[in-house]
């Protein structure tokens, strides 16, 4: 047993002279949106881009991992308005928009090394990956009120016959690429830009077929059958009667959402060891 305690021992030293660390930090960005009302998921585009903003910790294993748990707050929008190529599309006159509150463990992957203790590694690029789950509430502007999409069944959600209310929670995955820069032992500043691919395709409340207006009238309300169908808004004509079972938004493509911002955050290394070394000193030994 001492043998193996003793063989256990060596194979840890690399490890534990790696000077782990808990890390706390913020972003700062914007967020942005692919989905049904981006052109049927076909473009992104950029002046829909909201701020962002969040907090994480993160557990820096040694110099080549980490892991971090954390929370992000953004908001997405989207408008066929944007749409210029697609008169299907940009007639349906669709809108939204809906905050995003995520929270998120992901992995980290430092390419190069990074090792801010003595400023001995740093920069450099990293990756991530993770799973995370996002709270959102889609809404629309309408009247000069913003009303809530997914409590109206804009799609006949809770009709007899159709699909039931769709969930205001769904899971993704986050993944992306970074780069971060000790600017000294305890703050470090980076660049980090992550994809959301969803499990869900309503974060823009739109992803199956119309039901006609008259339909959703008697079924859900004025309000839902407003909203469901808004091509009379756009030519100054009444409601648009679209025939039940008419494509609306695309199902076969899941919603995705992205978030880009600069992060700043403070390393706690309590090693009594700090002092006042300057970038490039070594991360072991005695100083005065």
């Amino acid at each position: 047993m001492k043998n193996i305690i003793r063989i256990l021992a060596i194979l840890a030293l690399p490890f534990a002279s790696q000077a782990q660390h808990l890390e706390a930090g913020i972003l700062l960005g914007g967020a942005n949106y692919v989905g049904d009302l981006s052109n049927n998921s076909s473009n992104l585009y950029l002046k829909e881009t909201k701020f962002a903003a969040g907090l994480f910790v993160k557990q820096n294993l040694n110099d080549l991992f980490a892991v971090r748990l954390g929370f992000n707050w953004a908001r997405i929008s989207g408008q066929d308005a944007n749409v210029r190529n697609d008169d299907f599309v940009h007639d349906r006159n669709l809108s939204f928009r809906t905050t995003l509150m995520e929270f998120g463990l992901t992995g980290e992957w430092n390419i190069l090394g990074y090792q801010p203790y003595g400023l001995s590694r740093p920069f450099s690029p990293y990756l991530f990956l993770g799973v995370a789950g996002t709270k959102y509430t889609p809404k629309a502007r309408y009247q000069g009120n913003w009303e809530n999409l997914q409590s109206l069944g804009t799609e006949g959600q809770g009709m007899d016959g159709l699909d039931d209310p769709y969930k205001t929670f769904a899971f993704a995955i986050p993944f992306g690429v970074g780069v971060k820069y000790a600017l000294t032992d305890r703050i470090n500043l980076g660049l980090e830009f992550g994809a959301r691919p969803t499990f869900t395709d309503y974060l823009d409340d739109v992803s199956g077929n119309y039901v006609s207006y008259p339909e959703l009238l008697a079924g859900n309300g004025q309000l839902a059958a407003a909203l469901g169908n808004r091509t009379g808004e756009l030519t100054g004509s009444e409601p648009v009667v679209v025939a039940t079972g008419t494509q609306r938004g695309d199902s076969a493509k899941k919603d995705w959402y992205f978030i880009m911002g600069v992060t700043v955050s403070y390393n706690f290394l309590d090693n009594g060891l700090m002092g006042s070394r300057k970038r490039g000193g070594r991360r072991a030994g005695c100083y005065n």
